[in-house]
């Protein structure tokens, strides 16, 4: 998928302009009927120690990447919602072992930010997408 010598580029340009907007459209209204959920599964995955670097696996269809955290009829979703971490990518070569340290330094705070891996159609890559400001606090 991808396995290629800068696969991190992706991750550079996730949130650039290149990347479809109608996708990100899609992707953005999907996220806010679950981004609660993501928020508190990504700080268990931290808390209990599976991984500092929480994933969100976002498809359209059935794939075994990640445990199944939400499917599309839970949440009236687009997609389906797994979770993962960076160590499960390390190991199932979609990131290389020499991209750790790249993957890490561009790995952006998992308290404000959401860092999903987005399957659908032809795009295939890593999107950090805001969590919604609660403002009833």
């Amino acid at each position: 998928m991808i396995n290629h010598s800068n696969e991190n580029t992706l991750m550079d340009d996730a949130n650039s302009p290149e990347i479809n907007r109608k996708l990100m459209g899609k992707v953005s209204s999907d996220f806010l009927k679950v981004s609660d959920h993501l928020k508190e599964s990504s700080y268990q995955i931290r808390k209990r120690g599976f991984s500092k670097y929480p994933v969100f696996v976002l498809a359209e269809s059935e794939i075994d990447l990640g445990a199944l955290l939400f499917d599309k009829p839970d949440f009236q979703t687009t997609y389906q919602y797994r979770a993962n971490f960076l160590e499960d990518f390390i190991n199932r070569d979609m990131i290389g072992e020499e991209s750790r340290e790249l993957f890490i330094e561009n790995y952006k705070d998992p308290e404000e930010y959401c860092c999903l891996f987005v399957i659908d159609g032809d795009f295939a890559g890593f999107i950090y997408l805001p969590y919604p400001v609660d403002t009833h606090e």
